[in-house]
């Protein structure tokens, strides 16, 4: 190997023959990680002198009074996001400290703050790249699949609420699920198709899934829920990933001529209002997001503070809200 090569996460884990995040769980004693594999990388951490970023980055400098906060430019429409925002805020006032917003412009610069927030981090953005190379402590909202790694990640089980969701399904007489979400950029929607794939394995179902961009919008996810509907058989549940585009398939739907929550079964990776407001009510998952953004300003100061470890991964609890739209033919 290259001297000039620094060793980070990514080189481990080619050595060992393992995906960064199988790398990241072994390095940390968490994840569902056999104890073969977690030797395989131990010992190649071992081999390649590897130390992670976070173990010197800390206690430098005097407090600036702010943290910053990052989330993708397109995220900011969504009412997961202003409400991750505003538990950022809430938790960063009680240890008075002011937030600083950090945009995705070419012209974006690391602000002068104590530490980083980075909220759902997309592997192959540039200011999200600068920001992990920054050496300001670090914690994200879901892991970074890029080549970085954070001091501190806040974490939800989204294959697991997934599969919770397709259990639900079946119970109400779907047996031909289908799944639109986007590309593996985000941990979030990685683990939406991990969950998905993994529940077809064992049921024996086909996997139907639609793929969109990131940043896909409502006329988008319409073409592609068409798609997926035109197929032979014709799936008779269908899960949106993407914030807020359950509730816009309703024109897809009167033209197949189906009813949601009796013809197809509907439901939503994201809750929100226009969840709670669809006719019918669609089933969707609660992120929390204002605890969600507040758990990782907690785990940002704990670690500021040396009450948490670098390395630190916490659990956010996420929840399935059930409603009409998948109500089906079983009886209830």
């Amino acid at each position: 190997m290259s001297p000039t090569r620094p060793v980070t996460l990514l080189t481990v884990a080619e050595r060992a023959g393992v995906s960064k995040t199988t790398a990241s769980d072994a390095l940390r004693s968490s994840g569902r990680v056999s104890a073969e594999t977690r030797a395989l990388v131990l010992e190649a951490a071992e081999q390649l002198g590897y130390v992670p970023n976070g173990s010197a980055r800390h206690l430098r400098r005097a407090s600036t009074g702010a943290i910053g906060l990052h989330v993708p430019e397109v995220l900011t429409r969504s009412d997961y996001y202003m409400r991750f925002v505003f538990g950022v805020v809430e938790a960063a006032a009680a240890h008075d400290h002011d937030l600083t917003l950090i945009t995705s412009g070419p012209s974006s610069r690391v602000p002068r703050v104590d530490g980083l927030i980075l909220g759902d981090p997309l592997d192959g953005d540039p200011i999200v790249e600068r920001l992990m190379r920054s050496g300001l402590p670090t914690v994200t909202g879901e892991r970074f699949r890029g080549d970085g790694e954070a001091d501190g990640v806040v974490v939800s089980d989204h294959a697991a609420m997934l599969g919770e969701m397709l259990d639900h399904l079946r119970e109400r007489g779907a047996i031909r699920p289908a799944l639109i979400v986007a590309g593996g950029e985000t941990d979030w929607a990685a683990g939406i198709r991990r969950g998905y794939e993994e529940w077809c394995a064992r049921h024996g179902a086909a996997s139907v899934v639609g793929a969109v961009p990131f940043d896909v919008s409502y006329d988008e996810t319409r073409a592609v829920a068409r798609t997926l509907l035109a197929a032979e058989p014709r799936p008779d549940a269908l899960i949106c990933a993407p914030a807020g585009s359950a509730a816009q398939l309703q024109p897809v739907l009167s033209e197949a001529g189906l009813q949601a929550g009796t013809d197809l079964l509907l439901a939503s990776c994201v809750e929100g209002p226009s969840m709670r407001a669809a006719d019918p009510p669609v089933t969707a998952v609660d992120l929390h997001p204002r605890e969600a953004g507040a758990a990782c300003a907690e785990l940002l100061f704990d670690i500021l503070g040396g009450e948490a470890e670098p390395g630190t991964e916490r659990v956010h609890p996420i929840e399935l809200i059930i409603r009409e739209s998948t109500r089906g033919n079983a009886p209830r």
